[in-house]
């Protein structure tokens, strides 16, 4: 191929970070440090389900850090209460962990910690450092299955917050359910059509593409057990990929197209929403009325 024939392809901009989701469940991980940076880590460690060692002493947690502490199943954090040594001296080793943070307030220890990790290939996060860290934690937003983290490449943590915010108020509400539905069509096409690569799992992926383009996440999240099978049946098994009409399933309301347009087209917020929404109901039924009061009149004649 010609360089004037590649001319479409993305250009190489260096500078970025490698996205991924790293599955951390029942692997074991390294926190030093117990603040408020430490509680967020923490945070989100447990969420993953990986077992956590963490040390810091008591009179040093932050509030939710003790809490997790206290409630946490003994499987999930291993506390130590006292400082860390060091990676030189404390019986604690680096080495023994599948990744190690640190949140502390001292710097020429948090930077052995590093040069430990790394000299042992044990992916670290010394916080506020960027140039110590192997990865980012980013801001982080999550809805059931949902994950969605906004980096900034450690340069701005507030804009990556802010970011994230607005992400987040424009998800619809029932988003998880939208994704729970493809997953559960996606597993049992999985079933009738078993197999890895090769041209069927390209027809996989194109029919399960061509099926998020026609049905819109509201139809996808109220898709039953029943229209899931119709369109495997119907859809899978006879090469076409269908829609709701196709099937019959009823779609929105032309009433509900056309609020999601203004709500698009004004910007509304949910105070706004409820001003209007009351307008326009006080709005019909004054209608209503002075039809009513016409029609009285009529009849009186």
């Amino acid at each position: 191929m010609s360089t004037s024939e590649s001319h479409h392809f993305p250009t190489i901009v260096k500078g970025s970070s490698f996205l991924l989701a790293w599955r951390l469940e029942n692997r074991h991980v390294l926190l030093i440090g117990g603040g408020l940076v430490a509680s967020g880590r923490l945070y989100y460690l447990l969420e993953t389900g990986c077992r956590v060692t963490l040390i810091s002493p008591r009179e040093q947690l932050h509030p939710e850090t003790a809490y997790r502490i206290d409630v946490s199943n003994t499987e999930d954090i291993t506390y130590l209460d006292r400082k860390y040594l060091g990676p030189e001296e404390d019986e604690i080793k680096v080495g023994d962990y599948d990744m190690v943070l640190t949140a502390i307030d001292e710097v020429g220890l948090s930077s052995r910690i590093c040069t430990a990790c790394r000299k042992e290939r044990v992916p670290v996060n010394v916080a506020d450092v960027p140039p110590e860290c192997d990865f980012y934690f980013g801001s982080q937003l999550r809805r059931g299955p949902l994950q969605i983290m906004v980096s900034t490449s450690g340069r701005g943590p507030k804009i990556a917050a802010l970011i994230r915010k607005r992400i987040e108020e424009s998800l619809p509400a029932d988003i998880e359910q939208a994704i729970d539905s493809v997953g559960k069509l996606r597993g049992d096409l999985r079933k009738r059509a078993p197999g890895v690569g090769g041209p069927l799992g390209q027809r996989r992926m194109n029919w399960m593409i061509g099926i998020c383009d026609k049905w819109n996440l509201d139809e996808l999240g109220g898709m039953t057990d029943e229209v899931r099978q119709r369109l495997l049946d119907e859809g899978w098994d006879k090469k076409r990929v269908l829609g709701p009409r196709d099937l019959g399933v009823n779609s929105r309301s032309w009433v509900g197209e056309w609020w999601s347009a203004v709500e698009e087209a004004v910007g509304l917020n949910e105070e706004r929403k409820k001003v209007l929404g009351v307008g326009l109901m006080g709005a019909v039924l004054g209608t209503a009325g002075t039809a009513g009061v016409w029609y009285l009149k009529t009849q009186r004649r």
